[in-house]
């Protein structure tokens, strides 16, 4: 028999992964509850499907709910292929093992009040099948919803309440068990930037094998940065890989990216499938144990071999596994498996060779994912998820007529519809972007527009969409089906030859996205300090200061951008505890009117030489935060300098009616009142004297 008809096990595509075929059932819809809150997870289980085909490509199998409300009008939202997890804290570090069968689910959030039916629709090679309705009712609850671009001012966001929404945040990019930031860190990070006033954060899901990617090279052979294991096509099958080991590659490891979790006092199995030349041996070993990696022959000299262990009473990770050659002549793996039992869920997918690098989404990184987005849910933090991993698409946009760019399209569109169908529910997504820092040179405005238009049809929620790219794209700000214009910037030992410090450097930076998008949301979505490599200096790794973190902060606050500048270097600012600098920040912008459609730039007359000044002004108010220039990251750390006091410093303000003023100056550190003054502006405008300061100060005007 050819090796190509063997029951090689395809993991992510074969009953072996995915369970037994449960035949032609009749679909079955059930509901985790009969009653939700508005804006809030209902979920479903759906019962009756084949599993044995590709879950996750709709063209294959297409699962989805259709949702009727009490008036009539229906929605619709994709099902999802999911293995469960078991969670633990064991030993420090993150234990994830697969619970049961992988099934299939759909999640909604219903965004009327009412009653509602859902019916279970399954479409494929069979035709279309549809489950009995299944009713549940949405009452009140206090969600505010989901995050919009303003009707009123569509430079600024809101929420589905029309509650204004100003994001304060961060960047928390790589997540994973190798990180810094772990699973748990991440969510303790959750709590401790919401008790001080932050709400966003920007985090990865496509980070390869480094950290959470729901689409990448994950491998138990090598890694994306050192591709050393002999993959070559299987004998007999060259459209297949396998692996091979001979005299100069006789040890190979099994390591994948995240640690195995296994349970103590528990039976495992290993089984494979090996071709081996006489004279030579393949063996396992694993747990300091010993086994034969070959056994009776199927076909060609192929050999199914079998090994199980018993994990001892502390025992909760593989460890050590690895395939050693004895013996002249060379050995090939085609195949190898882990499961607790004999029709238990697959523990090595990242083995399996024949994975498409597009199409196959990873169940641990997926459940990652759940766990963030659940996090960010309780604690009000609003994600903006970069979703696709750069590096398996950029090769396949060079030519917007080529049939890659149509493939990249269509798997892209698959992994848009398994986001909205797994995460899409929850409020606390607050974006879907395409990628971290796509070539702004490549032709992808017809990449945007298809995603764009095929997110208006599958996410009834609607969330905003962007990008961004390595340098600045004036024609993906202004993309129509991209909602926020976004940029990223480094300030560099090379930039300061045009920019100063790193307020100018917000001030710049906002500039230009507001020149290129006057009319969007405008993000600086990547911020900080950097060597000429865009790499973090060894003056901020030695130093205990994060002036640069708060003058960003603040800078970004009161530029007319949609958000504060989203700092690049977290494992810097939590060793730190940058937290505490946002909540006065936090404090100070909860009053400005970011919907009302009059906020603007202040404008400016005389002021001191010494200072920058940036605020905001609407009708008969303002918000100004005034900046020493001394004050600057280089001159307060790297020439350690300390700011002289500043107790005369003048600013005048042109543009405000006539009148008496209030004036409450803020205390930047620890968003105290320092004192509060009266002015009065007359037809050449309103002069601010500040009390003394060394750093900066914030000031709010307001008629009494």
């Amino acid at each position: 028999m050819h090796l190509s008809m063997l029951p090689l096990l395809v993991i992510g595509f074969s009953p072996g992964l995915w369970g037994a075929q449960p035949g032609a059932a009749p679909l079955e819809l059930r509901s985790s509850t009969s009653q939700v809150g508005r804006f809030e997870k209902i979920e479903f289980e759906i019962h009756g499907l084949e599993n044995g085909t590709n879950p996750f490509n709709p063209a294959v199998i297409d699962v989805c709910l259709e949702f009727t409300d009490a008036k009539g009008q229906q929605s619709t939202v994709p099902a999802f292929h999911i293995q469960p997890y078991e969670r633990r804290r064991i030993q420090g570090r993150d234990w994830f093992h697969p619970v049961g069968s992988p099934l299939w689910k759909a999640r909604f959030a219903p965004m009327t009040l009412g009653r509602f039916e859902a019916v279970a629709v399954l479409k494929d090679i069979h035709g279309e099948r549809r489950s009995p309705p299944v009713a549940f009712v949405c009452v009140p609850s206090s969600s505010k919803g989901f995050l919009r671009v303003s009707g009123r001012d569509p430079r600024f966001l809101e929420l589905s309440d029309g509650q204004r929404f100003f994001a304060i945040g961060q960047n928390l990019a790589f997540i994973g068990s190798g990180q810094y930031m772990t699973l748990s860190r991440a969510e303790e990070s959750f709590g401790r930037l919401a008790a001080n006033g932050a709400n966003y954060l920007r985090i990865w899901t496509g980070c390869e094998d480094w950290a959470l990617a729901l689409e990448a090279r994950k491998s138990a052979w090598d890694r994306s940065w050192s591709r050393r294991a002999p993959v070559v096509p299987i004998p007999d099958d060259p459209a297949r890989k396998c692996l091979r080991l001979d005299g100069s590659h006789a040890l190979q490891e099994v390591n994948p990216s995240h640690p195995v979790a296994l349970r103590p006092n528990t039976r495992y199995t290993v089984r494979g499938q090996s071709r081996i030349e006489p004279g030579s041996a393949l063996w396992l070993e694993v747990f300091d144990a010993k086994a034969t990696a070959s056994g009776s022959a199927e076909s060609s000299g192929w050999y199914g071999f079998r090994h199980e262990f018993t994990t001892g009473p502390n025992q909760h990770w593989l460890g050590a596994m690895r395939f050693r050659l004895d013996g002249p002549g060379p050995a090939w793996l085609a195949v190898l498996s882990l499961k607790e039992t004999d029709d238990g869920p697959e523990l090595l997918w990242e083995a399996e060779l024949n994975l498409p690098t597009r199409g196959f989404y990873h169940p641990i990184d997926c459940f990652m994912l759940d766990e963030l987005v659940s996090a960010a849910q309780q604690h009000g933090i609003y994600l903006q998820l970069c979703l696709l991993t750069r590096d398996l698409y950029m090769e396949a946009l060079k030519d917007p007529a080529s049939p890659q760019y149509d493939q990249a399209i269509a798997d892209a569109q698959n992994l848009l519809r398994y986001a909205v169908a797994r995460w899409g529910y929850a409020t606390s997504v607050a974006a879907w972007e395409y990628w971290n820092e796509m070539n702004p040179n490549l032709p992808t405005d017809r990449f945007y527009t298809a995603l764009g238009e095929f997110l208006k049809r599958t996410d009834p929620y609607g969330h905003l969409r962007t990008t961004s790219t390595w340098g600045p794209s004036p024609k993906d700000c202004r993309h129509p089906e991209l909602d926020l214009a976004d940029t990223h910037f480094y300030l560099r030992p090379t930039d300061r030859n045009r920019l100063e410090d790193e307020v100018e450097a917000i001030q710049d930076r906002v500039r230009w996205l507001r020149e290129q998008a006057p009319s969007k949301p405008a993000f600086l979505a990547e911020f900080g300090l950097a060597d000429d490599q865009w790499r973090i200096t060894d003056e901020m790794k030695r130093s205990r200061s994060l002036v640069d973190v708060h003058n960003a902060l603040w800078a970004s606050a009161l530029s007319g951008a949609s958000a504060t500048a989203l700092c690049w270097w977290w494992e810097r600012m939590d060793e730190r505890d940058v937290y505490p600098l946002y909540r006065p920040v936090s404090a100070f912008v909860a009053d400005v009117p970011w919907t009302g459609g009059e906020l603007r730039p202040v404008t400016l007359g005389a002021i001191d030489p010494r200072l920058r000044v940036v605020g905001l002004q609407a009708a008969d108010r303002a918000w100004l935060w005034l900046f020493h220039r001394a004050a600057a990251w280089k001159h307060v750390v790297t020439e350690q300098h300390t700011p002289p006091e500043l107790s005369d410093a003048a600013v005048e303000l042109r543009g405000f009616p006539v009148g008496n003023y209030r004036l409450e100056w803020w205390d930047t550190r620890t968003g105290e009142i320092l004192a509060t003054h009266r002015a009065e502006a007359d037809q050449e405008g309103l002069r601010l004297v500040a009390p003394p300061f060394r750093h900066d100060l914030a000031v709010k005007i307001q008629q009494p």
